[in-house]
């Protein structure tokens, strides 16, 4: 059943996530939606949750099958749209399967750890990282148990459920602020060069020249201006570098003056990988990614269906190959965790972590114009305050 508390759960939800799009960000208001919004989730009917779950899905992830433009796939974009809205409307009816506040609290508690399909763009602590509120699994356990039990008790005990309240919500701001962490910035002057390439480009052989004769530039200018490191997007080469040697070549040679951190494809024995090059003093280091996206690097589904919708939708080609283990670079003296745009937002990638400082390379032009780049921002902000991360960021948008 679709009601105006559906709609207005959806938009509370999502709240925080377009005033950051829109660089509107008040705190305040944020913590003040985010209440709003799990305080309807704990209310709503289970006819209710699907509407409000759809809705969700939508404004938070209507901006998916984008990617699907350049394959002349067009057609999928609106049967992706209501495909992820279904799936989020399902997960919202487990909510409330059962109509008590304390179940429906203790479920919201259990979906916050899991990712539909492998994918964990979508989660419930979320509309607090911008909010006087922090996001650990603590907090939101108390948030989420303090509003249930305030709307239960609310009608019998009215003061005691305020003052309650109340107490809870003002030693969780305190708690958030005690546990705010400052890494300081690495000692290395670093050059970031984002990109501007819109996603037809850039694997269009026309423009290929352009762009590495641009990112060539772009070092070479880094170099000029006494950079010790300089970083480029995820695919800045949009090629198989380890099979390009004059570029290759000319990187080793230029790394004699500044270290070179880029995205670019890797291939060995018929493999191919969606990898970091680290380039410093004539020796390169390759990083393959990790943790590939759901869908657009890998089918994350049993093997003859992967291959049917491979063959299907993707001309049969096949899925990336991934490292066994995330990579660090000591760069210049100094460590670096290594991830590749959607491996960033995923914990698998700060396993036996030994360095607070992490590079992140991105290439976002599969959906720009949309709210993905901060959804993305969001999400690294989520995994800087869990872990207690300093994070470098270059992308191409």
């Amino acid at each position: 059943m679709f009601t105006y508390k559906s709609a207005l759960m959806a938009l509370f939800f999502s709240f925080s996530l377009y005033t950051s799009y829109l660089d509107l960000n008040i705190i305040f208001l944020n913590t003040i939606a985010a209440i709003m919004a799990f305080t309807l989730l704990l209310t709503l009917s289970k006819k209710e949750l699907f509407f409000a779950g759809f809705l969700t899905g939508v404004f938070w992830f209507w901006w998916v099958g984008y990617s699907f433009y350049y394959y002349d796939l067009s057609y999928l974009i609106p049967i992706i749209i209501f495909g992820v809205g279904f799936v989020y409307g399902i997960l919202f009816v487990g909510v409330g399967f059962f109509n008590n506040i304390l179940y429906k609290a203790l479920m919201i508690f259990v979906l916050s750890f899991v990712n539909p399909f492998g994918f964990n763009w979508f989660r419930f602590e979320l509309p607090f990282i911008q909010s006087y509120f922090g996001t650990s699994k603590i907090e939101f356990f108390l948030i989420i148990f303090t509003l249930a039990l305030f709307i239960e008790y609310k009608n019998i005990y009215k003061k005691q459920s305020l003052i309650g309240i109340t107490i809870v919500f003002l030693s969780l701001y305190g708690y958030n602020l005690f546990n705010q962490t400052n890494i300081q910035k690495p000692q290395l002057k670093i050059a970031q060069y984002n990109t501007h390439i819109d996603q037809d480009k850039k694997w269009n052989r026309i423009y290929k020249d352009k762009i590495v004769f641009d990112n060539l530039t772009a070092i070479q200018n880094a170099i000029t201006n006494d950079y010790d490191l300089i970083i480029l997007p995820e695919t800045a080469f949009p090629l198989v570098l380890n099979h390009n040697r004059d570029i290759d070549t000319l990187l080793l040679e230029m790394s004699y003056k500044i270290s070179i951190v880029t995205g670019s494809l890797f291939e060995k024995d018929g493999l191919h990988y969606n990898s970091t090059y680290f380039y410093e003093n004539g020796k390169v280091q390759i990083a393959n990614k990790v943790v590939l996206v759901p869908f657009g690097e890998a089918v994350p589904l049993p093997e003859k269906i992967r291959d049917f919708i491979n063959d299907l939708f993707y001309n049969g080609a096949k899925d990336y190959e991934t490292a066994d283990k995330p990579t660090t670079f000591t760069i210049q003296g100094v460590k670096f965790r290594n991830a590749i745009c959607y491996e960033a937002t995923t914990d698998e990638i700060y396993k036996n972590l030994d360095t607070p400082y992490i590079i992140t390379i991105s290439n976002n032009g599969w959906f720009t114009p949309s709210i993905q780049p901060t959804l993305q921002k969001l999400l690294i902000e989520y995994y800087k305050r869990k872990y207690g991360l300093y994070f470098i960021n270059v992308s191409n948008l």
